[in-house]
């Protein structure tokens, strides 16, 4: 019998770009898993890997020039490597549904956001043909659209309302698991609390399994339960969010917290990460991380460090772990 603890369970996941310039690998080694009603935050710097994960998931990887080389990926106890074109078809949008990055290329323009939630329900549901128009107005409504601007077409619609739009399709038929790419990104300040206040009250209305794509890490405090730090294609470090939050134990994660301004402190200069991320194309040997790392010694250099559990429940792949946080959070992290 399958193990079914777990909504999604990533195992071992390698993925590769074929280009003009070489091979990138764009994630290697990854593993994750996400129980049924968990919201987990996914973060990391443009290029980490998190969006080619996320396509990963969602089998939406092209083919040339990507691939997925090696490893599993389990969803509801069934390996989606393993499953053929049509029954992937029949999972995603209706299992699992991603929200992507931008909503204003994500939509049909030419359709009304009424016909393409419509459009939705009809794929992936059983829902009666009569219904079916009842059943997207309510949907409209969920997000705090008024079903009376189903009509309308996206052009309509300011940036929030898009996303909105977007969360509502995601959501028309109850997925299992929901993936958000970036869904605050194109938003302003106040637009960005409505939609994440949206999506905390779905979270608990579909106790859906969720991954939040995002470099923002009070977005992700905001929301998330547990949390991984992706860098270079890897996971370097993964715990609850209160965990990761209160003591990060990788250079990179506590590089990542330092570089927040404190309000409370007047500086002339903000603190940042030295270094820039390695080329994907020509990754360094040993730690991807070493070539920044303040505590690089010649192990990170010849050797890659495999991911352990240092804490219960909080997992770094590092030679050097240690706790350490900016003065003013200083009192939550303990002794190792």
């Amino acid at each position: 019998m399958p193990d079914t603890e777990f909504i999604l369970d990533i195992r071992d996941l390698a993925v590769r770009y074929h280009t003009d310039s070489g091979v990138v690998c764009a994630v290697e080694g990854l593993n994750l898993s996400l129980r049924p009603g968990e919201f987990l935050g996914l973060v990391g710097e443009t290029g980490a890997g998190k969006t080619t994960t996320a396509l990963s998931v969602m089998q939406l990887i092209a083919s040339p020039p990507g691939e997925i080389c090696r490893g599993e990926i389990l969803f509801d106890g069934l390996n989606l490597l393993t499953l053929s074109e049509e029954e992937k078809r029949h999972i995603r949008g209706g299992k699992i549904a991603m929200i992507f990055q931008d909503p204003m290329t994500s939509l049909n323009p030419v359709l009304s956001v009424q016909e393409q939630i419509e459009e939705m329900i009809s794929l992936h549901s059983s829902i009666p043909r009569e219904k079916v128009h009842e059943k997207a107005g309510e949907m409209l409504t969920l997000v705090g659209i008024q079903a009376e601007r189903g009509s309308e077409f996206p052009y309509q619609f300011s940036g929030g309302m898009k996303q909105r739009v977007m969360i509502a399709i995601a959501l028309a038929c109850s997925p299992q698991l929901l993936i958000a790419d970036e869904p605050t990104t194109a938003l302003d300040v106040t637009i960005q609390a409505q939609v994440l206040e949206l999506m905390q009250e779905l979270k608990h209305h579909f106790n859906t399994g969720t991954i939040l794509i995002s470099h923002d890490l009070g977005v992700v405090a905001e929301l998330c339960d547990s949390v991984a730090i992706m860098y270079a294609g890897r996971i370097v470090e993964k715990g609850t969010a209160a965990s990761i939050y209160n003591s990060p134990m990788h250079p990179y994660t506590q590089g990542l917290f330092n570089s927040i301004p404190d309000l409370t402190t007047t500086v002339s200069r903000l603190n940042t990460i030295p270094g820039l991320p390695p080329d994907p194309v020509n990754l360094p040997p040993g730690c991807c991380f070493a070539p920044r790392c303040h505590k690089a010694s010649p192990r990170c250099t010849e050797s890659s460090p495999q991911i352990k559990e240092i804490d219960p429940g909080h997992f770094v792949a590092c030679f050097h772990p240690s706790c350490s946080k900016p003065a003013s959070h200083k009192e939550a992290c303990h002794e190792q």
